[in-house]
């Protein structure tokens, strides 16, 4: 059986390297365009940041190294320029020697990945301009930044690569300025939830410009500016340009193979494309969401090894092994934060008209009398139905990993804010409390199902400006920050001062703590006293005062 491997890095090394060892008598053809095959792409940011200071430590692999160990044959250098699907051939050109020449296959899988965005900008194409999504891209940045008089830069686009890129900037001692079109960076996350990460960025230096666009870039002696379309104007040494990127589809449209409503390369649950000899993978591919059941772009480097794997087996064995989709679990480190997400978040829900309800909640990332803990600022979505767990996002400086994840499993096997409530953790003071995060995320969430209180978000306090609006911290927390028009009735004296509120026992009351705890408890005493319209506000002060 003869294979050709259209692309290297995550999915297709993958691919290759299993075909092997499923098929030791198989042929196996690699082609790569660049000259490195399998290498660290998430690593890229950090080492031009020096946080990774050997380069040799980006590659998994060289070319060398698979042909002998796998005993694969791999061309570097060398493109696919067209696919021949009723005579089973590709077109190949030696980017080297400018020689093209046809290879025939029996099967054939596309790992082209996806392409940078960019727009067509005015001044766009200024040397100084720089994309980051290979290592020749990475070797240009990292020598330029090593240059003499380089201090200023701006990234555009506020998403995983940009906010790297931002950091390790910064630790470089640049002054950075990032612009992104949204009102918010990392568009996995809500709002409430990039705001603590806006937060952390101003706090590190990093300059934001939010809501807003680049309208043009021009030249002044080399240096780059970019107009924004607010009329500001940025002079940079250069600029990083991180707008995203779309899946490489071009050899699989111009052979005919059919292209999802996304954009990505549509293929079915076994990876196989319109054509049952070609299959597909990694970023190039639609994919189903684990959560809405639609289409997605979900360009993420986890999934593409594990669909490697999956196409491997399909092409030695037969299609046995299908690819149940993608929920696009990922974390960022920005700074001292962990920023992740797993499944999805509520403008995809909004969008696909999924009903949801939401609940913040802040813990401390192990027992709040072992020193060191750091706060822990977790959303979940969840149906209003049935309790099923449709999306998390946790934001901390320590331990928003494991709970991710703990997250992901759930969503992964359909299962309910109930589960999380049962989660079995390890626990120890150094790691956790007995009462993990996740689980107080899942008995907060069981509250608000069986009634217990009733909440509403940051986003719903306008609409309830006619309501009597209790603050249950304590003076002093009270008078180091307060959200406006919130009166001051600590938790511990409520039971005596509930002479002060209405007699109408059908007036709206919201209350609201440090985080929703002590809100909870006061909904709880008010509610037990006949009044009927009590709303605690989820997160409490801390998830209004990143706003």
């Amino acid at each position: 059986m003869k294979y050709l491997i259209i692309g290297g890095v995550a999915g297709g090394a993958t691919v290759a390297a299993r075909l092997r060892r499923m098929d030791e008598t198989a042929q196996i053809i690699l082609f790569e365009r660049g000259e490195y095959v399998s290498y660290a792409n998430c690593g890229l940011p950090y080492y031009i940041g020096g946080t990774i200071q050997e380069r040799k430590s980006l590659f998994v692999q060289t070319a060398e190294g698979f042909r002998r160990r796998f005993c694969i044959d791999i061309r570097t250098n060398q493109e696919v320029s067209a696919i021949h699907p009723d005579q089973k051939t590709v077109e190949v050109r030696n980017l080297q020697t400018q020689e093209t020449y046809l290879e025939t296959y029996d099967k054939l899988v596309l790992s082209p990945g996806a392409e940078p965005l960019r727009p067509r900008i005015e001044g766009i194409n200024h040397p100084r301009i720089f994309s980051l999504r290979s290592v020749p891209d990475t070797d240009t940045i990292k020598a330029f930044v090593q240059t003499p008089d380089i201090h200023r830069a701006v990234v555009v686009g506020g998403g995983f690569i940009g906010l790297e890129m931002a950091e390790n900037l910064r630790h470089l001692g640049l002054d950075v300025h990032l612009v992104e079109m949204s009102n918010q960076v990392m568009a996995p996350l809500d709002y409430a939830m990039a705001a603590i990460v806006h937060h952390e960025l101003q706090q590190q230096g990093v300059e934001l410009h939010l809501s807003d666009g680049v309208s043009r870039f021009s030249d002044t002696n080399g240096a780059v500016n970019v107009h924004l379309q607010s009329g500001t104007t940025l002079t940079a040494d250069f600029v990083i340009l991180s707008i995203g990127v779309r899946p490489e589809t071009k050899l699989a449209r111009e052979a005919g193979l059919e292209i999802g409503k996304t954009g990505g390369i549509k293929v079915n649950d076994y990876l196989q494309t319109s054509n049952p000899d070609i299959y597909a993978l990694g970023d190039a591919i639609e994919v189903r969401h684990r959560v809405t059941g639609q289409p997605a772009l979900i360009p993420l480097a986890g999934p593409a090894n594990k669909q490697g794997r999956i196409v491997a087996d399909n092409l030695v064995f037969g299609n046995q092994r299908k690819y149940e989709g993608t929920q696009g679990a990922s974390i960022a480190k920005v700074f001292s934060l962990s920023v992740a997400a797993t499944g999805a978040n509520a403008k995809l829900l909004d969008r696909e008209h999924i009903p949801y309800l939401s609940s913040y909640t802040h813990s401390c990332s192990h027992a709040g009398y072992y020193p060191g803990g750091a706060m822990l600022s977790i959303l979940i979505h969840f149906s209003p139905r049935d309790g099923k767990l449709l999306g998390a996002q946790v934001v901390g400086a320590e331990g928003a990993d494991k709970r991710i994840e703990m997250f992901a499993q759930v969503i992964q096997r359909n299962g309910t804010i109930w589960d999380l409530t049962e989660l079995e953790h390890a626990y120890a003071p150094p790691y956790s409390a007995a009462k993990d995060p996740v689980n107080m995320a899942g008995f907060v969430a069981d509250n608000i199902l069986t009634g217990k209180v009733k909440i509403i978000t940051w986003n719903q306090l306008p609409d309830y400006t006619d309501a009597l609006q209790i603050d249950v911290r304590t003076p002093a927390e009270y008078r180091q920050g307060s959200i406006p028009g919130f009166i001051n009735i600590p938790l511990d004296e409520l039971r005596g001062r509930l002479g002060e509120l209405p007699e109408n026992k059908q007036q709206r009351i919201v209350v609201t703590c440090a985080v929703g705890l002590r809100g909870y408890l006061a909904s709880r005493i008010l509610m037990q006293h006949g009044y009927t319209e009590v709303y605690n506000l989820s997160g409490g002060y801390r998830t209004y005062s990143f706003l």
